[in-house]
């Protein structure tokens, strides 16, 4: 019995083999149990679907005191962030928070904290809004690339 039970906490549920490298993937509600290979599969997939297809933020160096700007987009010039969504991809949204009715559907995001055991928030991630839609003057962020305008 015990070893059914360990065989299952390292099945794949995409591909059905068993790997070390099984585990609970995504950072909020655990998507899924994946190997490696499946969730950078299924995780590419979805950054391509919803457009975070934004390179990682750099690490800042913890010795280095110079001032911290937020990043500009290379086509536009505006400011924009860059977070981690909740499948390890990262996506450049908008520095402003504008209304539903305002943002189309595939362009609408919502910062989550992380949670933590000690209440203290220590990551936040975007979440693409799907299933419910949002109320029309509830705010979105929305990603950059729905308000950039090259020059």
């Amino acid at each position: 019995m015990g070893a059914t039970r360990d065989r299952e906490r390292h099945l794949c549920h995409r591909c059905g083999e068993v790997s070390p490298t099984v585990r609970d993937r995504g950072r909020i509600n655990l998507m899924s149990r994946l190997c490696e290979t499946c969730w950078n599969v299924f995780a590419n997939e979805m950054a391509e679907a919803d457009g975070a297809t934004a390179a990682p933020r750099p690490e800042p160096d913890p010795d280095d005191v110079s001032w911290f700007e937020p990043p500009v987009c290379p086509k536009c010039g505006a400011l924009v962030r860059i977070y981690p969504t909740n499948y390890d991809r990262w996506v450049s949204l908008a520095t402003v928070e504008l209304p539903a009715k305002d943002v189309p559907e595939p362009f609408r995001w919502r910062l989550t904290r992380l949670p933590d055991p000690s209440r203290l928030t220590t990551d936040i991630v975007a979440v693409r809004v799907r299933g419910v839609d949002p109320l029309p003057s509830e705010p979105v962020v929305p990603a950059h690339h729905m308000m950039c305008a090259p020059d």
